[in-house]
């Protein structure tokens, strides 16, 4: 167990925010509520075995040690890096947008 505590940066709990007004809007609270769930899983999943995320965009984004992990129902991905003393998370994006350039452009 990693035991480091995952911290959000601003650009991910906008990222967050977005999708939670989202489903509520377009799929009701208890969508909204099941999509916090998934999340809160997997940043539960991210402190206790940081090292199994994904590395496919480290390479094509030049960023080392960037990892992703799928949120468990819905179609986002949690991007973050393992620092000394935390697990940073850069964003949290749905997984059909054009992932290399909303990594690149923060405005996004």
């Amino acid at each position: 167990m990693s035991g480091k505590p995952v911290l959000p940066r601003e650009l991910a709990n906008r990222d967050v925010d977005a999708a939670v007004d989202h489903y509520v809007r377009d799929a009701g609270s208890e969508i909204a509520l099941g999509f916090i769930d998934a999340l809160q899983s997997a940043y539960r999943a991210i402190n206790e075995h940081p090292a199994l995320g994904s590395l496919r965009y480290a390479q094509e984004l030049a960023l080392p040690g960037l990892r992703c992990r799928a949120l468990k129902g819905f179609p986002y991905l949690v991007f973050y890096i393992e620092r000394e003393n935390q697990i940073d998370v850069w964003r949290v994006l749905h997984s059909r947008r054009e992932i290399p350039s909303r990594m690149r452009d923060p405005q996004t």
